[in-house]
């Protein structure tokens, strides 16, 4: 059998193309495998690396070849498609995929293999989402054939359960249009308790999650979006910095400079878009209550509010919290708002006040 030291492997429901090259880069292994063929091939090689693009299945898949003794790695499609030649297909695939994982840049790249309960924790989350999708989606409907008999409602999850006893209570709709009133009705109350039922899994395994719990304790992140990172961040050792998680996230501005120059856009929008979400979200309701007074904010917090549009201060703030997470991820630690605020105290001052303000406030416009 010949030596191969990689080899990349394009996925798919049942055709698997191989493309494996040996020491000197040399293409040896060109091969199209059923799926029934996978893991019986990969038994009788010694140990190698594997190439796979992350995407469905893979992870099983980086799972099935890792208990055979191979070294898996997952490569993000994005950094896989300068590779592919000229012409789209499974072999040239194969191959971008073995040529992607020798780039030495590509090494900080690869996504880190999921366990079977984080994939089961993930699709909890997404099913919730879905869910919560199809709640909008029908309270939309009901609210818009309503407003079709005269029939309007303010905007709000609580306003279609009156609006619903309304249209039962008007002799002018048509008994036809009652009847299938009646019917979004009963799929509304069951998809609210189906929603009931996932949440209060999805707040168990919280709970019960040691990480979760200590991520949940830093302002502006709830259960949902710390149980959120723990699900998806696998490996925070793997950034550098929390700049570096945060960018990830698409959390940090784009960089347009040349000359010489330094012009920074809007955030990139980069990354998990979900986790993304969560971050900006809650970040956005302690913007609300900073702004009527309430809580005890940091100062710098206060007066980006007095300065800035609450939005871009929300993605300062979603900015400044992914990098506390980052943090706790690494370190172990337990948030504590007043170690920091001495350690802030303690620390020099590089910037003038109004000249760190405004950098901040640049980085997360």
């Amino acid at each position: 059998m010949k030596d191969f030291t990689r080899i990349g492997m394009d996925t798919s429901k049942s055709v698997f193309q191989l493309h494996g090259v040996d020491s000197s880069d040399q293409p040896v292994l060109r091969r199209k495998l059923r799926r029934r063929q996978v893991v019986e091939f990969f038994r009788k090689l010694p140990a190698v690396q594997v190439g796979i693009e992350a995407c469905g299945g893979s992870h099983h898949w980086a799972r099935e070849l890792a208990a055979l003794g191979h070294d898996v790695k997952l490569l993000p499609a994005q950094h896989v498609k300068p590779y592919v030649r000229r012409n789209k297909n499974d072999a040239a695939d194969a191959e971008a995929i073995c040529e992607a994982m020798s780039r030495p840049r590509m090494q900080e790249r690869f996504v880190p293999v999921k366990s079977v309960e984080q994939q089961a924790g993930l699709m909890l989350a997404g099913v919730r989402d879905q869910l919560i999708a199809r709640r909008t989606q029908l309270s939309n409907t009901i609210r818009g054939y309503a407003a079709e008999f005269g029939l309007v409602a303010a905007k709000g999850l609580d306003k279609i359960e009156p609006l619903l006893t309304r249209i039962v209570a008007d002799e002018t709709v048509p008994e036809l249009a009652r009847t299938l009133f009646a019917e979004l009705g009963r799929e509304y109350a069951g998809l609210e308790v189906r929603l009931d039922q996932l949440e209060a899994r999805l707040l168990a395994w919280h709970r019960h999650n040691e990480l979760s719990v200590r991520l949940a304790e830093i302002p502006s992140i709830g259960p949902i979006c710390a149980a959120g990172l723990v699900m998806k961040v696998t490996n925070p050792q793997a950034f550098r910095s929390g700049r570096d998680f945060a960018a990830w996230l698409g959390l940090t501005p784009k960089d347009h400079s040349t000359a010489g120059k330094l012009r920074m856009g809007v955030i990139t929008r980069a990354g998990d878009e979900d986790l993304r979400r969560l971050l900006v979200n809650g970040a956005t309701s302690v913007v609300q209550q900073v702004s009527k007074g309430r809580g005890k904010p940091m100062p710098w917090l206060t007066a980006l509010i007095h300065r800035k549009p609450k939005k871009l201060v929300a993605v300062a703030l979603a900015n400044k919290t992914a990098r506390i997470a980052w943090k706790l991820m690494v370190s172990g630690e337990r948030y504590d708002p007043r170690g920091a605020l001495v350690r802030r105290a303690e620390r020099p001052a590089t910037l003038p006040k109004g000249l760190a303000a405004r950098a901040m406030a640049a980085q997360a416009a």
